[in-house]
């Protein structure tokens, strides 16, 4: 999976026992229905319940999501997100990809030379200000100026008062924004890693969707001051779960198309897809090409390779459920259904205009563009 820096974080619910029975959603931590999972499913997830959660998840500023697993720094993630520190403790005469990395005591542990890892600590909605720097009569590039203006504003000030990681993360494509405040980690050291093989066993076919044939895991030590940092939120060791249990997942995810209109889905199916897997099939050809010519340079493409190889089995997916005339057909009765909605009432109407429109049109500029 090609990465890149992820804001959100949320927290996504699904039934352990198969998709028959899944009844899955994804919400932010600041606005998750407990009422509704309360009555529906007999389990309270308390305000002290959430917090604990957010507090024990973790961002690695390689785009991916952690867990802390221990009251003494210990930090557990996918072994692809652990593969670029591997590969920069590595040497030409020790290949920890290949061979894998433990540290038996805390002095083996070693340093990640560019890793930063952030606790999310705190959350403020600051959409009256963001929106606010927009006045009547801006054109749209100087409102959207005025925005960005704002937000880096509200980012600096928060920084400088508390001394945390600030972001300030859009919402609903520019309906709500909220600061984000990140206790920032920067002494983040290897642990334990697997050989790639075991990581990896299966190849991309197996990647991600059968993990139970691959150890597909690392773990780090977080320090702080040259000592193991002191957690009191972090995940502990479960027993097992049975069939039909309610399951939790939390982290750091990246957007979703849910909300795209048929229009911006065509976009997709004919232009950007398309063109996205032309450039990942020929960059994995330069690179199994430049990898075939000694093990040293296999060593230094596996990681881009590995995400290529990655990003063209994803998009391939996603183009597939584009290219589903049934699929297509629902979500174009969806949208007309919606449509409908809107236009059945002159106050709805008068409200929200005809926006399938005018993203129609802004769609043929973005294809001039691209």
């Amino acid at each position: 999976m090609m990465r890149r820096p992820l804001l959100l974080s949320c927290l996504l619910m699904l039934f352990l026992g198969g998709f028959a029975s899944a009844d899955p959603g994804m919400w932010l931590f600041e606005a998750f229905p407990a009422a509704k999972v309360k009555a529906k499913y007999g389990f309270d997830p308390t305000a002290q319940w959430l917090n604990h959660v957010r507090l024990s998840s973790v961002r690695f500023n390689n785009g991916g999501s952690g867990s802390f697993v221990s009251a003494n720094g210990l930090t557990f993630t996918n072994h692809h997100i652990a593969s670029e520190c591997i590969q920069q403790l590595s040497t030409a005469g020790k290949d920890y990809m290949k061979t894998g990395f433990y540290a038996r005591t805390q002095a083996e542990e070693m340093k990640c030379p560019a890793y930063e890892l952030n606790q999310l600590v705190g959350i403020e909605d600051v959409t009256a200000q963001v929106k606010g720097a927009a006045r009547p009569g801006m054109a749209a590039a100087e409102a959207g100026q005025a925005q960005r203006a704002e937000m880096s504003r509200l980012e600096e000030k928060c920084t400088k008062t508390t001394g945390l990681r600030c972001d300030v993360v859009t919402l609903y494509s520019g309906e709500a924004y909220h600061l984000y405040r990140y206790k920032k980690y920067t002494d983040v050291r290897l642990v334990f890693a697997p050989e790639f093989d075991a990581a990896f066993f299966g190849g991309d076919p197996d990647n991600f969707e059968y993990p139970r044939y691959d150890l597909d895991i690392s773990f780090f030590r977080v320090y702080e001051n040259g000592k193991p940092v002191h957690l009191d939120n972090y995940f502990q060791w479960s027993t097992g779960v049975k069939e039909k249990a309610l399951i939790f997942v939390s982290g750091n995810p990246g957007s979703t198309g849910r909300l795209l209109t048929m229009t911006q889905l065509e976009f997709l199916r004919d232009l950007d897809y398309p063109t996205r897997l032309k450039v990942y099939q020929s960059r994995i050809a330069t690179l199994e090409k430049f990898s075939a010519q000694s093990p040293d340079n296999a060593r230094m493409a596996q990681e881009d390779l590995f995400g290529y190889q990655n990003s063209l089995k994803a998009v391939t997916g996603y183009l597939s459920g584009l290219q589903d005339k049934q699929l297509m057909a629902k979500k174009a009765a969806d949208e007309q259904k919606l449509k409908d909605f809107v236009n059945s009432d002159a106050k709805r109407k008068a409200e929200f205009d005809d926006p399938w429109t005018a993203l129609a049109q802004s769609m043929q500029v973005q294809k001039q563009i691209y």
